[in-house]
């Protein structure tokens, strides 16, 4: 794979994998999507007012390494969250979805995540 900051035809090389998942059940259920990028659709339970809520994403593409970034890509309230990617571990990583919107928010947002290679040496 080029590098990430290679640029070729005017655009920026990244990943040469991704895909989508919809958590079920809860805000809390964990996912598994084995690709280097890709789009996860929360479910649409509530979430109160700056209260937050974890999930475990598993990917056997992920080493303890690498370095995970994630966003409020698209659906519900735009700036009515903050997403971080956080604990990751050989084979998952962990999502954490803040409501930032002042009330209870019961939307399907969707998460965009993106994984960057990384080494210890």
């Amino acid at each position: 794979m080029a590098s990430i900051f290679e640029i070729g035809a005017g655009s920026l090389i990244g990943p040469t994998d991704g895909g989508t998942v919809t958590q079920a059940t809860n805000k809390s259920t964990g996912v598994t999507l084995n690709t280097e990028s890709g789009q996860i659709t929360m479910n649409n339970a509530a979430l109160a007012d700056a209260a937050e809520v974890s999930f475990t994403v598993t990917n056997s593409k992920i080493a303890a390494t690498d370095v995970v970034v994630a966003c409020h890509g698209s659906a519900g309230t735009a700036g009515a969250y903050i997403v971080s990617a956080n604990g990751i571990a050989a084979g998952s990583f962990k999502i954490t979805v803040s409501n930032v919107s002042g009330g209870a928010l019961s939307e399907a947002i969707v998460i965009n995540y993106l994984a960057l290679k990384g080494a210890s040496s």
